[in-house]
């Protein structure tokens, strides 16, 4: 990396996660992301790029100018729901992530070359086929792709249920519903951790790390990195009488995916190889896991964190929602019911656990069917 480089009209930021970003900006103009580490190969195209003026501002608008927007285009229907309740009930991470899908869209030229954008597109002419070609225009990233759709079927619904001025909805169905998902170059979703994988992590991060609280965190309670973060000592309820067949203690938390529209609250009892490792392991006041300045961590910031100490122990497959499919999985073959594993995970539907026992439930089949295989043989 070149640490001496100096580029004209290159500004430096660090953000509260001490995350640091470049952008290439010639004043009065906006600020253009520069991509790659500094001084690198990418870096330095992206930079020749910005200052070429091939690469695009990232799209950005408020609300505050609503009422600059031509009526009944697209970009007038998405402002108008990012200001309706159904979008500001939405969690803040969840807000984030839509607006920011729509916003891309948005900027998307109706005709590859053209000059006219989606942003301006008439509601009346929106139909499947123009919400198609907004998906296949993220073919290779078959999950972006298909959270354009999600992303758009969300807004006509909203559409379709809002009144405008006149006493009719603002949209009469919805397009995106009739837009099918891209299947994903990896249908089951995010890398599931083998056991070697886990104890090859284990093995560069001992008991009494950071690093080994969050993995045994994550492993054996199966929730989500937005839940883990905010696991503290407050969570925890001791039995007072614990049985034979009973934990000695349980964490009683309420999911954070869902809280504010559909709230789960789980009792998981926690089992004691994970509170041997929380009583050995440097712990915060209102959290287990904290940031170095003793902060709680972001969920952004805690799987930026969980990515460095995954590539410490050279696992660049692994992530920490590997870690809750990992857990559920193992209970799927340990003969857990479907019912058993959702009093865990805090899923509402068995289609939703389906992806975590499909592999167990196979390899149980395929046991059983080459069993018998092996007896018509003898």
């Amino acid at each position: 990396m070149i640490v001496s480089l100096k580029l004209k009209n290159v500004c430096r930021e660090v953000d509260r996660h001490q995350t640091v970003r470049y952008y290439y900006r010639k004043k009065p103009g906006p600020r253009i992301v520069l991509k790659g580490e500094f001084g690198s190969d990418e870096f330095l195209q992206s930079y020749q790029d910005a200052k070429a003026g091939l690469l695009r501002p990232a799209p950005r608008f408020t609300t505050a100018k609503l009422a600059e927007v031509r009526k009944n285009t697209l970009r007038w229907l998405c402002m108008t729901y990012f200001e309706s309740a159904n979008f500001r009930l939405l969690g803040k991470d969840t807000q984030r992530v839509r607006r920011q899908i729509l916003e891309h869209c948005l900027e998307e030229p109706v005709e590859p070359g053209s000059e006219v954008l989606f942003s301006e597109f008439p509601l009346e002419r929106l139909s499947p086929k123009a919400i198609k070609a907004l998906r296949d225009r993220k073919l290779d990233l078959p999950e972006a792709a298909n959270g354009r759709v999600k992303a758009l079927r969300q807004v006509f619904a909203f559409a379709v249920e809002e009144e405008g001025e006149n006493g009719d909805s603002l949209m009469e169905r919805n397009p995106a519903k009739d837009v099918g998902y891209l299947d994903s170059n990896n249908p089951d979703g995010f890398h599931s951790w083998s056991i070697e994988e886990v104890r090859q992590y284990e093995a560069k991060h001992p008991i009494g790390t950071k690093a080994r609280l969050a993995l045994a965190l994550l492993l054996f309670t199966m929730q989500r990195r937005s839940d883990v973060i905010l696991f503290g000592k407050q969570h925890v309820r001791i039995n007072p009488d614990p049985q034979e067949d009973e934990f000695e203690r349980t964490l009683v938390f309420t999911q954070f995916k869902g809280r504010k529209r559909n709230p789960v609250t789980l009792d998981v009892p926690v089992i004691p190889h994970l509170w041997e490792i929380v009583e050995k392991s440097p712990i915060g006041d209102l959290t287990f896991l904290v940031t170095a300045f003793g902060r709680g961590f972001t969920s952004a910031g805690f799987g930026n964190k969980m990515r460095q100490w995954c590539d410490e122990a050279k696992l660049p497959q692994c992530s920490a929602h590997g870690l809750r499919k990992a857990g559920l999985s193992v209970l799927a073959e340990l003969g857990c019911s479907t019912k058993q594993i959702m009093s865990i995970s805090g899923h509402q539907t068995e289609k939703e656990v389906t992806r975590y026992t499909r592999s167990a439930d196979q390899k149980k089949l395929a046991t059983a069917a080459m069993t018998k295989l092996a007896r018509n043989r003898a």
